[in-house]
């Protein structure tokens, strides 16, 4: 069984910056991608982005794209979240996930990942 914890959440004021980090522990063998969905109040889950095994290629929702940037951790079973310029529409509860193989990396269900963080808030405020 694999555990994710994430870490880094908190309140920023809209226009600010802020880190997320989760670290994955158990069985963590393999090549595996790594990403991030939330959920805002009263709204499905949402991918939000995700980054390949190595590192070298990573995905955006098009809602980010520009504004997020995903990347592994020097451990190869973590990976980090720097968001710039947060919007009030960016206050979610944040998930670390892990990626299933067979779906390719960037594939936005929720049936594309088998491990799911305790999920870490975030608030934006204007």
């Amino acid at each position: 069984q694999v555990q994710l914890v994430e870490s880094g959440g908190g309140l920023v004021q809209a226009g600010g910056s802020l880190s997320l980090s989760c670290a994955a522990s158990g069985r963590t063998d393999g090549n595996y991608a790594m990403g991030w969905f939330r959920q805002a109040p009263g709204r499905d889950r949402e991918f939000v982005a995700s980054v390949s095994w190595s590192g070298d290629r990573q995905r955006y929702a098009d809602s980010v794209k520009g504004r997020f940037t995903i990347s592994r951790g020097n451990v190869k079973n973590t990976v980090l979240l720097h968001m710039n310029n947060l919007k009030s529409e960016d206050t979610a509860v944040y998930y670390c996930v892990v990626q299933n193989p067979r779906y390719g990396l960037g594939y936005v269900g929720e049936r594309g990942y088998d491990y799911w963080g305790q999920g870490t808030q975030v608030t934006v405020s204007s």
